[in-house]
């Protein structure tokens, strides 16, 4: 048995070890953009509608990465919030650079779209926060999906933090996929980027696939049983006697059918009703015509009436 190489290979041994280990590059990558491609029209459509910012959003990157990196590419001016999940306190981290928010803040507010937008240099206003903190909910929101395919989120996300609590915040390392989308016009483009875990990623494809092979085998049941092969009885009711009529039947005996026997005739299968039907014939066959689907309460109800 071989250890690692020197310290560094230990350390980071020990890091993956207890924060998640890291899955394959291909299927990682591949997991994170198809959330994301699933995500993308959807994001445009709430912010062009819903939100009334017309700006344009496109997947700009997937790739794998580290958590303690998701602000590695927005500068030294950006907004960034930390949601949280079921599972995990730091599901996704998301960043968006000051030329995005220069983007959504115009857009929000009526600005003109086909001349450049300033630059933003200082520390983010109030409004430009409460900006970033509504474009992240949207992401965030979508990203998180419904049913078994979510992330199970915390929603809403929190207030995003800007400045100097938001570059010395300390970001939990470990694996991670990054997807990048970017916010543009036609004369700007900022990038909001977001940063998930692989163990939270993993965790729902885990789930993902469990829910596929459950399905596939559902359906192959299903349809193995739809094969297996029953017997039909049809019934006819005769007429209602009393039990000591029924003690007083002789070999014999002749019973006359009702007036509506025939066409209250019952088809079932495995002691279950499942038709009413009507007797007939066919040329020299006899035939038993389904006139409705049969009801229990219905039969009940008729049962309590007197004969």
């Amino acid at each position: 048995m071989t250890g690692p190489a020197s310290p560094s290979d230990t350390r980071s041994l020990i890091i993956e070890r207890l924060l998640g280990d890291s899955g394959d590059a291909g299927q990682v990558i591949g997991a994170g953009r198809s959330m994301a491609e699933r995500a993308l029209p959807l994001v445009m459509k709430r912010l062009a509608e819903e939100i009334g910012a017309p700006v344009r959003v496109d997947l700009q990157a997937v790739e794998v990465s580290r958590v303690a990196e998701a602000r590695s590419r927005s500068g030294e001016s950006f907004a960034m919030t930390i949601v949280a999940s079921s599972i995990s306190s730091d599901a996704m981290t998301l960043v968006m650079d000051a030329p995005a928010v220069s983007v959504m803040v115009c857009a929000l507010f009526g600005g003109d779209l086909d001349q450049p937008v300033a630059a933003i240099e200082r520390d983010f206003s109030h409004v430009e926060i409460d900006v970033a903190t509504l474009v992240f909910q949207q992401f965030a929101d979508i990203l998180n999906g419904t049913g078994r395919r979510s992330l199970d989120l915390k929603l809403p996300v929190p207030r995003a933090m800007a400045g100097l609590e938001a570059r010395r915040r300390v970001l939990r390392d470990g694996p991670a996929v990054c997807i990048v989308f970017a916010l543009s016009t036609p004369t700007d483009s900022g990038t909001v980027a977001i940063t998930i875990p692989q163990r939270v990623l993993l965790a729902r494809n885990a789930v993902e696939a469990d829910a596929e092979d459950t399905s596939r085998w559902q359906a192959h049941f299903s349809e193995e049983v739809m094969r297996s092969a029953i017997t039909l009885q049809a019934t006819m009711p005769l007429t209602r006697l009393t039990l000591g009529q029924l003690a007083g039947l002789r070999v014999g005996d002749v019973l006359e059918l009702g007036d509506m026997a025939q066409t209250q005739a019952q088809l079932a299968a495995r002691d279950r009703t499942l038709f009413v039907c009507e007797f007939g014939k066919l040329g020299q066959n006899y035939t038993v015509r389904i006139k409705q689907p049969y009801d229990d309460a219905q039969d009940f109800m008729d049962g309590l009436l007197p004969g």
